[in-house]
């Protein structure tokens, strides 16, 4: 972890501090409320010693107003302080929830290695609202301490003894508090770690149900998830224990204080050393004081988990990149030069290759792994171990990975969809808010799409760019056959749509978001051949005048590449047309045409 990289006690800190001022609040009007709760058996002690004792009605009409207008105020401030301080915790807990999906979510990556994708929702969501809890925990720790300091001060007035009772004795039930939340912390935060990892396998099961049902895997998906609730369980029994145990032995501890405090009072009252009226103060303040040492009972424990919930956030903030961001501007325009000088990186051995702008480029790899370990360094998911790979001349290393992206593609072979309609899924990187490519699209004053022509082919403007993209990857088909069209709904991840159908979406998806170099992996290995055929005419015809790379295995979409790589054993072997490799290579045609 890096001097920069937060702390869970950095994050825990930064949640208060971000809502000083609505803690503040809260504070200020939880203290009044308090100090108002601590005034009221003082009132009643007034009134029996100024007013019953006296049998003065003016004077009891008189104090009972008093104690009416008191009652008044602390209604007020427990209103409107618990108000401030809730709004406190939920701002926080907002804020850190976007800080979360924001480095999830960073074009370096990173945050999600060796997190489950339910550990990290459980993570944005449940430790996010723990942390802004504390802001509350504050809040209500400063209300009670302030009616102890209250009651402490009255109980001086009416006696020493009462008065140093309460504040020698105080100090002693916070530090004993304190020692008996540390179980209850590590408990709370193996707690959390269980739950994420429950949710995570939940999760990754309700992903693949289609998966389960078809390779007759239910039952031992079924086993696999009790074990890991089981774990969750116990862990969260025992995380309950802590936390009983450690309420229980609080209230206790503070009864116990109470009963001193009533017992000196009475001996004292029944010396003559007080009277009638102060007695019935100090009894009436030790009641009270049982309401803000329960407090502390409860800060504590949510302090505790708090720490533990800070802890596993601070965890994800603090990930390790991937990829480092570079300095060096991109280049503008993209002419969507590509090469690889000597790369290195899981298979791939001392990598030479010079794709032309404008050029379609199929690579046909006889390993998956070294397709994959290929993407992962094209896309820079991840930076070769050695050489370099170059757009236009400047290294991928030197750039930031979002402006990489936004001039480079990868369509990976696995690519989600999202909830929404088929139309949001095809338009959804039409518009990238807050960044724009080198060579990016703009908009008309009629609202057609035009794009500039990076390798001078003469054209300027290609209208309806979503409707090209449709047609290209055969999605006007799938449209047709639906109901309401391109505007039909389309379930989480696509699944109410076929494998074929999402992998035509999703190429849509890729084309419609024209960037300079498309990189596609696989596009069509859930199509039958006669649409594979227009696929790969379409994707001609769309990116013409624009860098294609085609990482696949299909026939159909190498015999239209310009040329055509063959990965071999990590390294290039050879490089020529698809007809010509087929000729030469017995590995090529068994990747190709087996």
């Amino acid at each position: 972890m890096g001097a920069s990289d937060p702390s869970g006690r950095d994050v825990l800190r930064g949640a208060i501090r971000g809502q000083r001022r609505g803690v503040a609040v809260g504070s200020l009007l939880g203290a009044g409320h308090q100090a108002g709760e601590a005034s009221v058996p003082v009132l009643i002690g007034v009134v029996i010693d100024q007013a019953v004792g006296k049998g003065d009605l003016s004077a009891l009409l008189l104090w009972l107003a008093v104690l009416a207008v008191v009652y008044v105020g602390l209604s007020f401030s427990f209103r409107f302080g618990a108000r401030a301080g809730e709004r406190a915790a939920e701002q926080a807990g907002h804020k850190l929830r976007v800080a979360l999906v924001r480095r999830v979510l960073d074009a370096g990556g990173g945050a999600e290695n060796g997190r489950l994708p339910g550990a990290l929702a459980t993570i944005a969501t449940e430790d996010a609202k723990r942390v802004g809890v504390v802001n509350m925990a504050v809040m209500s720790g400063v209300a009670a301490l302030t009616g102890l300091l209250v009651g402490a001060v009255v109980l001086l007035r009416i006696s020493v003894p009462l008065g140093l009772i309460v504040l020698l004795g105080t100090p002693v039930l916070l530090w004993l508090g304190h020692l008996l939340s540390k179980p209850l912390e590590h408990r709370s935060e193996a707690e959390q770690e269980r739950a994420s990892h429950a949710s995570g396998v939940a999760a990754d099961l309700v992903a693949g149900l289609r998966v389960l049902k078809g390779i007759g895997a239910e039952a031992a998906a079924v086993d696999r998830y009790r074990r890991t609730s089981r774990d969750s369980l116990v862990a969260t029994l025992r995380a309950a224990r802590a936390e009983a145990l450690q309420s229980g032995m609080v209230l206790a501890l503070t009864g116990g204080f109470i009963a001193v405090v009533a017992l000196v009072g009475g001996r004292l009252a029944i010396a003559g050393d007080i009277t009638l009226g102060e007695l019935v103060s100090a009894v009436g303040l030790a009641l009270f004081l049982l309401g803000p040492l329960e407090v502390f009972s409860w800060v504590n424990a949510d302090l505790a988990q708090g720490r533990a919930s800070a802890a596993r956030i601070a965890g994800v903030l603090a990930a390790p990149r991937d990829v480092a961001p570079g300095g060096a501007p991109p280049p503008a325009p993209v002419r969507g030069a590509v090469r690889l000088r000597g790369v290195s990186h899981g298979g791939l051995r001392e990598i030479d290759l010079d794709v032309r702008p404008g050029e379609v480029l199929g690579v046909a790899a006889t390993d998956p792994a070294d397709a994959a370990a290929l993407l992962r360094c094209l896309g820079r998911q991840a930076d070769p171990d050695a050489g370099a790979v170059e757009l236009d001349g400047v290294p991928l290393r030197e750039l930031d990975p979002a402006d990489v992206r936004m001039a480079i593609l990868v369509a990976d072979h696995d690519a989600d969809l999202f909830e929404g309609t088929l139309r949001d899924n095809i338009t959804a990187a039409l518009d990238t808010p807050g960044r724009t490519a080198p060579d990016a699209p703009e908009r008309t004053a009629l609202g057609d799409l035009e794009r500039i022509d990076p390798a001078g082919t003469g054209r300027t403007a290609v209208p309806g760019r979503e409707e090209d993209a449709m047609r290209a990857a055969g999605v006007e088909e799938i449209a047709r056959a639906l109901a309401r069209g391109a505007d039909t709904a389309v379930t989480e991840r696509g699944r109410s749509l076929s494998g074929g159908q999402r992998q035509r979406v999703a190429l849509a998806r890729a084309l419609a978001a024209d960037r300079p170099v498309l990189v596609v992996h696989d596009p069509t290995t859930a199509v039958d051949a006669v649409t594979e055929a227009r696929i790969a005419a379409g994707i001609r015809e769309i990116r013409r005048g624009r860098t294609t790379i085609l990482v696949t295995t299909s026939p159909s979409l190498l015999a239209m590449a310009d040329r055509v790589v063959l990965l071999d054993q990590g390294r290039i072997v050879d490089t020529a047309s698809h007809a010509d490799l087929v000729q030469r290579h017995t590995a090529y045609r068994t990747a190709v045409l087996a």
